[in-house]
């Protein structure tokens, strides 16, 4: 069940400053937006946004917070760390 209530960056798990301000620059408006976000395109936009690698675990939260506003249970950002590593050995 998507979480349409949520209205603010910093009610999804996970969420502080610093990744509030990551979404703002990737042009997120609303929580609601990532709903239909690849966690994984979002990281590869903020390293160019931003002209910067960015540490992978930013994936992790990303991935947690997409998940949560999908209706997936909260969770800590490091529980998404296997399933990335999985993802990015694949390619």
């Amino acid at each position: 069940m998507i979480r349409r209530e949520i209205k603010n960056f910093r009610d999804i798990p996970n969420i502080g400053k610093a990744i509030e301000k990551n979404f703002v620059l990737l042009g997120i408006q609303d929580p609601i937006e990532l709903v239909r976000k690849d966690p994984y395109q979002m990281y590869d936009d903020l390293c160019n946004v931003t002209h910067k690698k960015q540490d992978p675990c930013v994936i992790d939260i990303f991935l947690s917070a997409v998940s949560y506003m999908k209706g997936g249970s909260p969770k800590k950002w490091w529980e998404f760390t296997k399933e990335r590593k999985i993802k990015l050995a694949a390619k």
